[in-house]
């Protein structure tokens, strides 16, 4: 069950995730707060508050995967909760919490 804070967390994303209507100040404001190396770390620390750790991955110019997994000393490819791939850092993170 999440707390107060991951119900936050999981509405912020979720906004984020939407498209971006030029009119639309309070989602280019979400956007440019998540969408840059400071914002991975608020989705970590906010995750890491929920339980997960993050693993993240680039592969050459292909792209970033982000991969959350369950705390704690070992991850396997089985006990990831959540991953995701694009081009950038920021959005496979989001993708991925």
């Amino acid at each position: 069950m999440l707390d107060q804070r991951g119900r936050l967390l999981r509405a912020a994303l979720g906004f984020a995730g939407l498209p971006r209507p030029s009119y639309d100040r309070a989602l280019w404001a979400l956007r440019y707060w998540l969408d840059c190396w400071s914002g991975i770390g608020h989705v970590v620390v906010g995750m890491a508050r929920q339980g997960y750790d993050l693993q993240l991955t680039r592969y050459d110019e292909k792209g970033w995967r982000a991969t959350f997994y369950t705390t704690g000393m070992e991850h396997s490819p089985t006990s990831a909760t959540g991953t995701g791939w694009e081009r950038t850092p920021w959005h496979a993170t989001q993708r991925a919490a």
